[in-house]
């Protein structure tokens, strides 16, 4: 039996779709209630929902054996896994992002207003720019603002958000996608099954 994390969502969606056209369905997870763990025995694969910051702990830990991740929550967290493919889903981007008409006025600390504040730092490290990191956990285009911060790192997909409240992406910091990764203990002990999860996954992927 492979254990497998999936995000809640529209990604784990996406990711769920994508395993079950590789053969690895399992009807009773697309039925309408409110569990969070899906087993078919036939096909030997367990599923478990959780959130899309979790799937990577579930995994490190060994609570599941795979999972789909974000590669942002990658970056972020560096969790002790193996990436074995990535899947092309979710696309999108982390960008620095502000008032178009922005300028950094490298004289003063900049304040960024970021979820993501390892990414931010390491990013801003390699530019030699001092910063101040203010961290929020949602809204984040408030910031600037409302005068919290200068600018914001965030994730972009189509820059709508940002359109809606005169911000736009200044710089981008690294492209995203789902990212199927491991646990390094299942990985060596259920070597066979994942590598066959992972071999059918990425044919699937080139059959599209």
């Amino acid at each position: 039996m492979i254990d497998i994390a999936l995000p809640k969502g529209r990604l784990g969606e996406q990711a769920y779709a994508l395993l079950a056209q590789a053969g690895y369905e399992c009807p009773s997870i697309l039925e309408k209630n409110r569990k969070l763990i899906f087993e078919n025995l036939e096909k030997q694969v367990r599923y478990f929902l959780v959130k899309p910051t979790d799937v990577s702990v579930y995994v490190e830990r060994g609570a599941a054996d795979v999972g789909i991740v974000g590669k942002d929550i990658l970056l972020e967290y560096a969790p002790q896994v193996y990436e074995l493919l990535d899947l092309g889903l979710g696309k999108c981007r982390i960008c620095v992002a502000g008032y178009e008409d922005f300028y950094d006025n490298r004289d003063k600390v900049l304040r960024v207003a970021t979820k993501f504040p390892n990414i931010a730092r390491r990013y801003y490290q390699q530019k030699s720019r001092d910063i101040e990191i203010i961290k929020l956990n949602g809204s984040i285009e408030l910031a600037p603002i409302l005068g919290l911060s200068d600018v914001i790192v965030d994730i972009v997909e189509t820059g709508k958000t940002l359109q809606e409240n005169q911000l736009a992406p200044l710089e981008t910091i690294t492209e995203i996608s789902a990212r199927f990764i491991s646990n390094k203990v299942s990985f060596k002990f259920k070597n066979k099954e994942i590598g066959k999860l992972q071999e059918t996954l990425k044919q699937t992927l080139l059959k599209g």
